[in-house]
């Protein structure tokens, strides 16, 4: 396998939906130990819209679905997940634009205009103890898997690997943004939650490609 197609797309979507859904509670446990503790929930309303919307979407291209996502997500998220998640698909959905179908080297393109959109969006950097650090080692991963011309499944694989071992080092690090950052020193030692859920998610994706 060394292209996804728009049904492949719909299906990792599908899965991120239910990472979201399962692990709300989780999600917003490791929220409140420096946050709000609101991220799952506003994380699983999100996705949960673009379950219940799912059989109205225009699927005529990447384009037009993940852009419909992106809006659903924007409307439906609160708190400041939901402009940076909504900027992500609106970001992938313009990129990705009509192509039939999508290779390892289009994911990484894909994924870094997203991710710098979030950072413009949300005034994050790389190191800043963000969701954005998980998204980049998974990234250099897929980026690594498609110079080595290795399959889809397994750079997935690599990717929720890569994404696993930055959110255990990120740990230790003292949050620079979101909410986590106004309890300073007292972040050390603790997960980012949105780390842990691209981490999840990546591990979803990558199981189901590997079957």
């Amino acid at each position: 396998m060394d292209k996804l197609t728009l049904k492949d797309v719909e299906t990792i979507v599908d899965i991120m939906a239910a990472v979201a859904i399962e692990n709300e509670k989780e999600f917003s446990r490791l929220d409140g130990i420096c946050g709000d503790g609101d991220f799952g929930t506003s994380l699983a309303e999100g996705f949960g819209a673009i379950s219940e919307k799912w059989d109205t979407y225009d699927r005529s291209s990447f384009k037009s679905f993940l852009m419909q996502c992106g809006m659903t997500i924007t409307s439906n998220t609160g708190g400041c997940s939901g402009p940076l998640w909504g900027t992500s698909f609106l970001k992938a959905g313009l990129t990705a634009n009509e192509q039939d179908s999508l290779s390892l080297h289009d994911l990484v393109t894909i994924s870094r205009v997203a991710s710098e959109a979030m950072m413009a969006r949300g005034g994050a950097k790389l190191g800043d103890k963000t969701l954005l650090d998980a998204l980049d080692a998974a990234t250099q991963a897929i980026q690594k898997a498609a110079n080595e011309s290795k399959p889809i499944p397994v750079a997935f694989q690599s990717a929720a690997e890569a994404s696993a071992a930055k959110t255990e080092e990120a740990k230790s690090w003292t949050a620079l943004r979101g909410r986590q950052s106004f309890t300073g020193e007292r972040s050390q030692d603790t997960y980012d939650p949105g780390m842990v859920a691209i981490t999840k998610m990546l591990e979803a994706v990558a199981a189901h490609f590997s079957k």
